[in-house]
């Protein structure tokens, strides 16, 4: 090898381990995304720099909401058809325990603190009180039939539960456990969520096709958000997973059998851009800067990534079959 060949190659060596390096770095740095696998009974977890496979986790039967605890430490799922939560460690990425939910749970939230777990029970109308550490019941308030989405109140003082059959959001007292206001929304409602000032809940209605904003101090729907998607039929565009911007101006909206995510500015409650996705887009979450929005495509088993600051679709990443909910480890 002529010298001067011999002496680039030995330059270039130590910039090639800087990257390599760099970038392992990145990478045992980065978040961490965990998706529930409604059909294989598992928890996909990928690396969010590179969305490369981390592990597969096996949980219980029908795995469908998720969500982690406000420490960082622990990933609660709940499993439907086995009736009770994974909790998984999020350092080892192992089921450490299983907690008795109650029958069919579909959806959960914790409270401010993740000391208090709230469970939707479908199968028996109720929204179940859990204490996370000891795993006891603290209590169980009859709502609408079909509970589904849980939202909680920054200040913990209140829960807001959506019934699917029932078409209503129920807003439930936390220090009385009681239902304080019951809100009439469209049919089929699936998720519900504050805005980021605490003013609203918007609730999204599946079947009927649109989101209801409710004050959340009156329990009045204050506004209703259709949609119209040119060349898409007006029965398949079914909102149900929904996220805001960091900042509050934007709320990001899944329209399920549309493959579409809604883009409206909060403002004026206008939308202002649909991305196209993967089939059915089903549950969205945010990456903890809020440069990235994800996606779960329930039919064609895969994760939709989004720019945030472009609003562009920017690639898919297969997970595992009917993908549900996600949530992010910073």
């Amino acid at each position: 090898m002529p010298f001067d060949a011999m002496i680039t190659r030995l330059a270039l060596k130590p910039l090639a381990l800087s990257a390599c390096l760099a970038l392992s770095a990145l990478s045992a740095n980065a978040s961490q995304i965990f998706v529930s696998n409604e059909r294989d009974n598992t928890v996909t977890v990928l690396d969010s720099a590179t969305l490369a496979l981390v592990k597969t986790i096996t949980v219980g039967t029908r795995p469908r909401g998720i969500v982690i605890s406000p420490d960082g430490r622990e990933v609660l799922v709940c499993n439907g058809d086995s009736d009770n939560i994974s909790v998984i460690d999020a350092s080892t990425l192992e089921v450490s325990r299983t907690i008795d939910s109650g029958p069919d749970p579909e959806t959960l939230a914790l409270s401010p603190k993740g000391d208090v777990i709230y469970v939707s029970n479908e199968n028996d109308s109720m929204v179940t009180l859990l204490d996370r550490g000891a795993g006891t019941v603290l209590a169980r308030v009859p709502v609408g039939i079909e509970p589904e989405g849980l939202a909680v109140s920054a200040d913990n003082k209140t829960v807001v539960d959506v019934s699917e059959s029932t078409s209503m959001a129920h807003f439930i007292d936390v220090a009385t456990r009681a239902v304080i206001a019951n809100v009439l929304v469209d049919t089929r409602p699936r998720v519900a969520e504050y805005s980021r000032d605490g003013h609203d809940v918007w609730v999204t209605s599946e079947v009927g096709g649109t989101v209801a904003v409710i004050d959340a101090s009156s329990h009045q729907v204050a506004h209703k958000i259709a949609f119209d998607i040119p060349g898409v039929r007006q029965e398949l565009i079914s909102p149900v997973g929904l996220r805001f911007s960091l900042d509050g101006r934007l709320a990001f909206v899944a329209l399920g059998r549309a493959n579409r995510v809604a883009v409206i500015e909060t403002a004026t409650f206008k939308v202002v851009k649909y991305l196209l996705v993967g089939d059915r887009v089903w549950q969205l979450a945010l990456s903890p800067d809020g440069r990235t929005l994800y996606a779960t495509n329930g039919l064609t088993n895969d994760l939709s990534v989004i720019d945030v600051v472009d609003l562009k679709t920017i690639r898919s990443v297969p997970v595992g079959r009917l993908p549900w909910g996600l949530v992010i480890k910073p």
